[in-house]
C-alpha cells in the first residue's frame, strides 16, 4: 500500500509558531523532507528512526535536489508506504511550490494532506512591529513576489494596477529586484515618499529590519547589507513601526548565548532566555548516564528505615535515585522513615512529581548552605544518605561527618562530557560570534573547557576575553575562576529564574540592549 504525503508549513523560522497539527506530524513522520527555511529546531519533534532528507540551498546558491528531484522523492518514499512530511518554510500554498508537488501527487496517485503555515509577510509584518491593515491607514493588502518563474515570456504582474490598487504592498523574494520593484511602482503612480521596510530572517533572533521609502530603501539595504531572505512592505502602515515595534526591543535581542546544561534540563533555561530575545546555542557539556555499580545504593534502599535524614543536591539525583529505588521493587511510601532535606527550590519542585515534599531548604541554595542548615538540627549522632554523583564536591559530606553525623555517600549517577561538536564551539569562539556562555555546575564548567581544548591558559584568555560569563551561584564561579577566567554575572538567589534575570539587569546596567 502507498503511504501518505504531508505538506506542512513550518512558519517563517520561529519554531514556536508551527500548528499543533504540524508538530503531530513531525512527531509521527517516517520520512522528512525540508528546506532552507525550516527551522531545523524543529527536527527535534521527529523520531530519530526517520529518514531525513534536507532539500534546501547548498553553497553557492545551489539548491540539493531540482524541484523535479524533490517530487520524485515524495514519490518513491510515499510508494513505499512510508508516512512522508515536506516541511517547507511559511504556508506551502503561497509563493511555497506547494501546489506543483501536489499535482506530482495526484498524477502518481498518492494520498496527501495540506497544512497551513503562517506565513512569511504577516510575520514580517508582524515581528516588524507593522500591521499590514489599519483602519487609519489601509482596508487592502496585495502579496507578490518579487522573483517570478524565468521561463515565463511575460509577467503576470500588473505593476500599472498594483502601484495604487493597494493600501499595502508585500513583497517575497524582492531584494534582488527591488531597484526595478521600487521603480516600477513610482512610474505608476506610487509616492516615492511612500514608506517602505524590509525584514530579513523574519521572527528569528537574526531578524533585521530596516526602513526608507520607494526613492531611498534601495541605498538603505545597500548600507545595512541586506541579503535573501528578506520581504519588503510598501505602505503608509510602515510607519507605525515606531510606535509598535516589540520584537527587536526584547532586552536579550541579537545576543548569542551558549547553554552548557544537559540537553534534558535546558530548555528551561533556554526557553526564558529566548523569550527575552536571545539567539541560544545548546552545547551540552553534560551527559548523564547510571553508574556501573549500584550495590551502596541497593544497600541503603534495603535500610531506609535506619536514616534520620535523605539528602538530594540535585534534580538528577532525585530522578536516578528513584528510579533506582523503582527497579527494587519499592515506591515513596518506603521513604516514610527519614526527614528529606534538598539544596534548593528546583530540587524540591522535581521531588513533589514524586509526592514528597521536602522537610527542609536551605536559604542559599549551595551545598555549603545545605549542611549549615541541617548543623541547627543538631545531627551530631543522625545516619544521613547521600544519592549523588559519582564525583561531586566533598564540602557536604565533610562537614556533616565533622559535625558527628554517619553519613552513606551512595552514588546514583556520573557525569560523562558527551562527544562532539567540539570544532564548532571552537570555531564560533575563535570568530568572536558567542556573547555570553551560562554555567549552571562545577561540571559544566570543567566539561566546557575540555570541549574548547585550548592550547595553553593564554589560548583560553583570547577564545573568552570577549565572551561575558555567567555563574548560577558561588561554586560554580570559584571553578570558572580556578581556571583564571572571569566571572561577569552571578544571581544573589541560585536559581535558573535569577539567572536569567541577572542576564537581563547586566545588559541593562551596560545600555547594551535596545531597551536600555
Amino acid at each position: 500500500m502507498n503511504g501518505k504525503v504531508y505538506l506542512v508549513g513550518a512558519g517563517p523560522g520561529d519554531p514556536g509558531l508551527i500548528t499543533l497539527r504540524g508538530k503531530y506530524l513531525l512527531e509521527h513522520a517516517e520520512v522528512v523532507v525540508y528546506d532552507y527555511l525550516a527551522n531545523s529546531k524543529l527536527l527535534s519533534y521527529v523520531p530519530k528512526t526517520a529518514l531525513f532528507i534536507y532539500a534546501g540551498k547548498k553553497g553557492g546558491g545551489l539548491h540539493a535536489f531540482t524541484q523535479d528531484g524533490i517530487n520524485q522523492l515524495l514519490v518513491e518514499h510515499a510508494k513505499q508506504g512510508k508516512m512522508v512530511v515536506r516541511l517547507k518554510g511559511g504556508d506551502p500554498f503561497i509563493f511555497g511550490r506547494g501546489a506543483e508537488e501536489i499535482e506530482e501527487l495526484v498524477a502518481a496517485g498518492i494520498d496527501f494532506e495540506v497544512v497551513p503555515g503562517v506565513t512569511s509577510a504577516t510575520a514580517a509584518a508582524t515581528y516588524a512591529g507593522i500591521p499590514i491593515t489599519h483602519r487609519e491607514y489601509t482596508a487592502s493588502v496585495a502579496f507578490v513576489t518579487g522573483h517570478e518563474d524565468p521561463t515565463k515570456k511575460f509577467s503576470n504582474i500588473s505593476w500599472e494596477k498594483l502601484a495604487t490598487g493597494a493600501g499595502t504592498i508585500v513583497i517575497y523574494m524582492g531584494i534582488k529586484n527591488l531597484p526595478s520593484i521600487t521603480q516600477k511602482l513610482i512610474d505608476f503612480g506610487r509616492s516615492p515618499e511612500t514608506p517602505v521596510a524590509v525584514v530579513r530572517w523574519a521572527s528569528t533572533p537574526q531578524q533585521h529590519s530596516v526602513v526608507g521609502t520607494l526613492s531611498t530603501i534601495c541605498e538603505v539595504v545597500q548600507q545595512a547589507d541586506i541579503k535573501p531572505p528578506a520581504l519588503v512592505i510598501v505602505g503608509e502602515v510602515v510607519k507605525l513601526r515606531k510606535t509598535l515595534d516589540w520584537f527587536e526591543k526584547r532586552p536579550l535581542f541579537g545576543k548569542r548565548i551558549v547553554v552548557t546544561r544537559t540537553r534534558e534540563q535546558a530548555s528551561d533555561l533556554v526557553a526564558k532566555l529566548e523569550e527575552n530575545g536571545a539567539d541560544c546555542l545548546e552545547y551540552s557539556t553534560i551527559h548523564i548516564e547510571p553508574v556501573v555499580d549500584y550495590s551502596r545504593v541497593d544497600q541503603a534502599i534495603e535500610h531506609l528505615g535506619d536514616y534520620q535524614w535523605l539528602l538530594f543536591t540535585s534534580l538528577n539525583a532525585v530522578t536516578y535515585f528513584f528510579k533506582r529505588l523503582y527497579e527494587k521493587g519499592r515506591d515513596s511510601r518506603h521513604l516514610a522513615g527519614p526527614k528529606i532535606a534538598v539544596v534548593g527550590k528546583a530540587t524540591a519542585e522535581e521531588l513533589k512529581k514524586y509526592g514528597i515534599k521536602a522537610d527542609l531548604i536551605p536559604e542559599k541554595f549551595t551545598g555549603e548552605g545545605l549542611a549549615e542548615a541541617l548543623m541547627q538540627t543538631r545531627v551530631s549522632g543522625t545516619r544521613i544518605l547521600l544519592p549523588r554523583a559519582l564525583r561531586a564536591s566533598e564540602i557536604l559530606p565533610e562537614t556533616l561527618i565533622d559535625a558527628g553525623a554517619a553519613v552513606t555517600i551512595a552514588p546514583v549517577y556520573q557525569n560523562v562530557p558527551p562527544q562532539g561538536r567540539k570544532d564548532e564551539l571552537r570555531e564560533q569562539l575563535q570568530n568572536g560570534t558567542i556573547d555570553l556562555v551560562t554555567f549552571t555546575s562545577s561540571s559544566t564548567v570543567d566539561n566546557f573547557l575540555t570541549m574548547v581544548d585550548a592550547r595553553d591558559g593564554e589560548e583560553l584568555h583570547q577564545l573568552l576575553d570577549k565572551v561575558t560569563i555567567a555563574a548560577i551561584g558561588p561554586v560554580t564561579a570559584e571553578t570558572i575562576r580556578k581556571h583564571g577566567l572571569h566571572v561577569d554575572i552571578q544571581p544573589q538567589r541560585y536559581t535558573i529564574n535569577d539567572m536569567v534575570q541577572a542576564i537581563v539587569a547586566s545588559y541593562r546596567n551596560r545600555g547594551l540592549s535596545p531597551q536600555a
